[in-house]
């Protein structure tokens, strides 16, 4: 409540102030103010349309929008924030003579469509603002009643205050009254920080810094008075994470300094131009530099994959695309399987994403026996007489041949073997040995000479587990290094440049005016 409080007093009393000023303006020089009062309540009309369609969007959107949304908003919100706190500070003593002389200017051009504009922009832009402040603080307020209370309460005030103001009855120092609460409305407005950047990283924005530095709910529990100044006002959570935390104390550091450093021991306006420039080319070379050579993140997996049992599995990569998988397992003769582009499967596991194979191909037999005897032939089938196979009429030995499909399961992730596995299925025909016609079996035992039975070390899954898990980390630290930390100093580096240039503008017209004075003043020669 307090902050909606502040927000609102502080935003209203400015636009009162501006409407206030002008409307004591016009009627001193006997003018109507019904232009005026038009564009005001334009302006108003419209600030509140902006924050109930900012509403009705965000309650539209999916959850990840939704947290993407707030995070922008308050990010605005900060941004609007920051700016009237640095100009209230800086010009609060001065507005009085320039709404004065804007609004003379107008009377002078004789034109009511300038004194309603006047009006109508200068409400705007408070409305503006106080509906994303007001919309983000209602986001981190732990009741919103309360918080609309005190919006409510804030804007009645300010319009009191405005109305004494214009009639003559109270006598308010600006620029200490802007001073005190841009003091308060500095660390509601850090409080926006943490809550934009944990909606950021809910959003999935930002999931460096994560890490939880202190747990306040000892000193913050729900319900109480501290968790609604500290959590409620504030916007400081009870479990604050390292980003969160860093990103507080710059704001609240940096925009203090700009704001409260004393006048005497400012840089004069040369040396801060000078600054301005000197750290938009540090920013800019800063982010150039990390988004060229931050190092990309990289799966270190080795190339040899231990096989259950005893061997290895190598992948290589092929130009055309695809790979080629050479396995040697112990006791089985070495085999190539080809994993083309055209035959692999998108899928994913624990979060992973695989290039994935099911091949069947068939199996070289070359090595295998032309002749088995009856023994053999049971011992292939499990100890067991195959269905139709009589040992009294058919004693062997028996003509065989044969047929084994090699069946491949295969996972690729990065270029490194996720999973695999090969089993072989081998059919018999037996002829011969008073077999009226052939007859085919298929083989329950184990052939080590087809190569095709095999599957990857339990281990190595463990290995790749914790490989991919590092990788994540890794793609996560060169999102925030190489992509969104240059975007945040090329920002800064642009802001720092348009005010250098502003600054040398403006020094430039002031040097002119300087000089025509100056000419204006020198006596004629006679």
């Amino acid at each position: 409540m307090l902050a909606t409080f502040v927000i609102a007093l502080r935003e209203g009393l400015e636009a009162a102030l501006i409407v206030g000023i002008i409307a004591a303006f016009l009627r001193k020089n006997g003018k109507s103010l019904t232009a005026m009062w038009a564009g005001v309540l334009l302006a108003v009309v419209l600030s509140v349309l902006v924050g109930v369609g900012l509403s009705l969007t965000e309650r539209a959107l999916p959850q990840a929008s939704q947290e993407a949304m707030e995070a922008t908003i308050g990010l605005v919100a900060v941004f609007f924030v920051t700016g009237m706190v640095m100009w209230m500070n800086n010009h609060a003593h001065e507005i009085k003579r320039q709404l004065e002389s804007e609004a003379a200017a107008a009377i002078g051009q004789s034109s009511a469509l300038a004194l309603a504009s006047m009006a109508f922009l200068a409400v705007l832009k408070e409305g503006f603002e106080t509906s994303v402040f007001l919309l983000a603080t209602f986001s981190v307020a732990q009741s919103a009643v309360w918080a609309a209370a005190g919006a409510v309460l804030g804007l009645i005030l300010a319009v009191a205050i405005g109305w004494g103001i214009y009639i003559g009855g109270v006598k308010l120092n600006l620029g200490r009254f802007f001073r005190y609460t841009g003091m308060f409305l500095i660390l509601v407005a850090a409080g926006l920080i943490i809550s934009a950047l944990r909606s950021g990283h809910e959003a999935g924005w930002l999931n460096i810094g994560q890490d939880r530095v202190f747990n306040l709910s000892w000193f913050m529990p729900p319900g109480s008075v501290r968790s609604a100044l500290m959590t409620g006002v504030l916007g400081i959570p009870t479990d604050p994470r390292v980003l969160e935390l860093s990103g507080w104390g710059i704001y609240v550091l940096l925009v203090a300094v700009l704001v409260y450093w004393p006048r005497q021991y400012r840089p004069q306006p040369v040396r801060i131009t000078q600054m301005l420039l000197g750290s938009s080319a540090i920013l800019a070379v800063a982010a150039l530099a990390l988004l060229s050579f931050y190092p990309q993140a990289q799966l270190g997996l080795p190339v040899n994959a231990p096989l259950q049992g005893g061997g290895q599995a190598i992948l290589q990569a092929q130009d055309e695309g695809g790979y080629q998988l050479h396995v040697s397992a112990d006791n089985q003769a070495p085999v190539d399987y080809t994993l083309s582009s055209a035959d692999q499967k998108m899928g994913r596991e624990q979060g992973v994403d695989l290039q994935e194979w099911n091949l069947t191909q068939q199996a070289a037999v070359d090595s295998l026996p032309t002749m088995l005897t009856l023994d053999q032939v049971l011992a292939l089938y499990g100890h067991r007489i195959p269905v139709g196979l009589s040992p009294a009429q058919h004693p062997g030995p028996y003509n065989v041949t044969w047929r084994a499909d090699c069946a491949v399961e295969a996972a690729v992730t990065g270029n490194a073997l996720y999973n695999a596995s090969a089993h072989a299925t081998i059919l018999m025909t037996l002829s011969g040995s008073g077999l009226l016609s052939p007859r085919t079996f298929t083989v329950r035992s184990a052939m080590p000479e087809i190569g095709c039975n095999w599957q990857l070390d339990p281990r190595w899954q463990q290995q790749v587990s914790d490989a991919l898990q590092h990788l994540r980390q890794a793609q996560v630290r060169h999102t925030f290094w190489a992509n969104q930390l240059p975007l945040l100093l090329g920002l800064m580096a642009i802001i720092s440049l348009i005010l250098a240039l502003r600054r040398l503008s403006a020094s430039r017209r002031a040097s002119a005016v300087s000089v025509a004075g100056s000419r204006s003043t020198l006596p004629e020669n006679k």
